[in-house]
């Protein structure tokens, strides 16, 4: 059994002051990522890797296949502490770890080694907003809403601004079409703006800004804004750089599972664009 613990607990994460180098009365820790491992075990076949080439000559050999684990360290040492009020990014080339670090957060991947502390319930846009394609849109917000943890009363008052903030019936009456009629986008815009109608103590954003018009890139970044002064932290995956520069205070870039630098947004962005120059 693998040496993992993973805890919600604000007196753990408050009394945890490493690595900042400011005084812990003056910045309230929210989430603090301890020597995070996190490993992919994917069981597969012996020779061949499962191609068509090796199926054809099992069934002509009748042999069985001889089954394999592969190992994939997504994570691999990962410590920082995130405080209330930060905007942070996550950067860094495909598979660098970005989301599989938002979804330990979250509760939702075990670690393999270390340990995350958060104050709150930390929530990842799409899951705890999850939508279901066969229902409409004015559903979805309905059901999303109370997933979130809102009340009736909460979802009800808040129903049309989450509609207008996602700018669904800009052209046409979509929210009462089922969501398998919508783009990608209209159904990342929904999420976001169900998951912005509420406050958080910590929110993770996957790549939800990257949709939508610059008029929903304006709202969105606005909304984050408000969440960290009336919440907790956001954390925000996103390949643009742009969306980072304008929306994040601080940068976390992730290269193949290893935390490379944290810091200022501007300071890392660069390095990291100068980066992919190489």
């Amino acid at each position: 059994m693998a040496d993992t613990t993973t805890t919600s607990s604000a007196d753990s994460a408050t009394s945890t002051t490493a690595g900042a180098g400011t005084p812990a009365d003056t910045r309230v820790p929210t989430v603090i990522a301890d020597d995070v491992h996190i490993t992919y075990r994917i069981v597969g076949t012996g020779a061949g890797r499962g191609s068509a080439t090796a199926a054809l000559s099992r069934i002509f050999n009748r042999k069985k296949p001889k089954p394999g684990i592969r190992e994939v360290r997504a994570v691999r040492g990962v410590s920082f502490i995130a405080y209330k009020g930060e905007a942070i990014g996550l950067i860094g080339t495909n598979g660098s770890g970005k989301s599989t670090l938002l979804q330990a957060i979250a509760g939702l991947q075990p670690v393999e080694r270390g340990r995350i502390f958060s104050h709150g319930q930390p929530s990842l846009l799409g899951v705890n907003a999850a939508l279901m394609n066969d229902l409409t849109g004015e559903r979805n917000v309905i059901l999303g809403g109370l997933a979130m943890g809102m009340s009736k009363q909460q979802v009800q008052e808040r129903y049309q601004g989450i509609v207008d903030f996602s700018g669904i019936n800009e052209k046409g009456d979509f929210i009462s079409l089922p969501m398998r009629t919508y783009s990608s986008g209209m159904g990342a815009r929904l999420r976001f703006s169900i998951a912005a109608a509420k406050d958080h103590d910590v929110l993770m954003i996957d790549e939800a800004l990257a949709t939508g018009d610059a008029s929903f890139q304006r709202r969105s970044q606005k909304r984050i804004e408000e969440l960290r002064q009336t919440a907790g932290t956001v954390f925000l995956v996103s390949h643009g750089i742009g969306t980072i520069r304008e929306t994040c205070d601080r940068v976390l870039w992730l290269e193949h599972g290893v935390l490379r630098m944290d810091g200022p947004t501007q300071e890392v962005c660069d390095a990291y664009e100068e980066f992919g120059k190489q």
